[in-house]
């Protein structure tokens, strides 16, 4: 009888003490929505978690927060103007909410009313908003209709000025502050950020924001291609322990001085994501990489790629992995990974007109974990895209 009333007494000491631990993983169960274990089975993926995310968090950190955030349009889930809030030109609307003292703008086209209300909001509360843009594609193209966004930002004040040369003003960077840049692929335009593939990072750094302000400045008054001073020499900042450099064109050959050779310097792989590649020296390297055993692989601009001058023929030829993206609007990204490390990207296009012609900026970025987000959405696009039809391209 005591040995019973011993295993008893046990069998209840055991059950309470599951139900606690029960009680405590149910509880952080609810709180975190993580079921350490798999105590809870597995939960059925909400719409929310089935689809890719917009916005990709940074995880690396410094004193007072995030230091970078990268973010990719997603013309497949988030497409639809109207609900412009949890796109990339929601997360845009944000930065221009939040300046205090400065927005200066260097970009292409634009089409965004709520875009041009909060930079008018901007500007009644005090701070600086100019705007450098193209003269056909911007200001030329503001009297077509669904434009007048910028005769909004006129009428209520706010400069613009264009570069009134037959080469394009292609870039598209904004300075907040004087404390930090968005650059990247993306045209503020319904098309660039509701059916295109685009690109934008995001840094927080007054030494990179100097970098900008002054091609901002050097366009302000009037010094637009390849005659516009070159400042090269200043245009590197590191950002946490992040080398940045910064190439503009036309001044300065980004392509030739800079984008090649990282690219002849890659020793594990070469990941490209490209609207318009025409440069044969940069699709060379790329194969004489993939020849001398370092993976390879791109994904090219369907219609672009296959033009007369387009490079898919130079490296389809040659074995390298390339394919045609399956976006029924553009692949607009002009993005190189390199040793799952260094990111380049920007306005710029692989091409001539971009490198000697048209003022663009590149922005060259040390950073492992910043290439991871970019690989992953390389791995998203090339997921979705298709290889060329091999006889419709003759190889010599």
């Amino acid at each position: 009888m005591p040995k019973r009333r011993a295993k008893s007494g046990t069998n209840a000491s055991v059950t309470l003490f599951a139900l606690v631990i029960v009680v405590i993983l149910g509880l952080y169960y609810a709180l975190t929505g993580r079921d350490p274990g798999g105590v809870f089975g597995t939960p059925t993926a909400s719409v929310a978690t089935q689809t890719a995310p917009v916005v990709h968090v940074p995880t690396t950190l410094n004193g007072s927060g995030a230091w970078w955030e990268v973010y990719f349009t997603d013309p497949v889930n988030v497409r639809d103007p109207a609900n412009w809030q949890g796109s990339v030109e929601g997360r845009l609307i944000e930065k221009i909410n939040a300046a205090q003292a400065s927005i200066h703008i260097a970009s292409f086209e634009f089409d965004l009313t709520p875009v041009a209300e909060a930079l008018i909001a901007a500007k009644q509360r005090g701070v600086d908003v100019r705007w450098v843009t193209d003269d056909e594609n911007g200001l030329g193209a503001d009297e077509e209709p669904g434009h007048g966004q910028f005769a909004m930002l006129q009428a209520a004040g706010i400069e613009v000025r264009s570069d009134t040369r037959s080469a394009l003003m292609h870039n598209k960077f904004w300075i907040f502050d004087g404390q930090s840049v968005w650059t990247g692929s993306t045209n503020i335009t319904e098309n660039g950020i509701f059916k295109q593939n685009n690109n934008v990072v995001f840094i927080k750094s007054p030494e990179l924001a100097v970098i900008y302000e002054r091609e901002f400045q050097e366009m302000w008054d009037g010094q637009f291609g390849p005659r516009s001073p070159s400042t090269l020499d200043d245009q590197v900042a590191v950002v946490n322990g992040s080398r940045i450099v910064v190439v503009f064109t036309s001044e300065d050959p980004a392509l030739e001085n800079a984008v090649i050779p990282i690219v002849q310097s890659a020793t594990r792989s070469i990941r490209f994501l490209a609207f318009s590649f025409t440069d044969y020296p940069l699709a060379d390297a790329m194969s004489q990489r993939w020849k001398a055993g370092v993976d390879v692989a791109g994904v090219f601009e369907k219609v672009g790629s296959e033009t007369e001058a387009a490079e898919l023929r130079t490296l389809m030829c040659r074995s390298v992995p390339v394919r045609q993206d399956g976006n029924p609007s553009f692949l607009h990204d002009k993005v190189i990974v390199v040793d799952d490390r260094i990111v380049i990207t920007g306005s710029l296009n692989f091409s001539t007109n971009a490198e000697e012609s048209n003022d663009e900026n590149v922005i060259i970025i040390d950073n492992a974990e910043i290439a991871r987000l970019y690989l992953q959405e390389f791995d998203r696009v090339w997921n979705l895209a298709s290889d060329p039809e091999i006889a419709t391209i003759a190889c010599g």
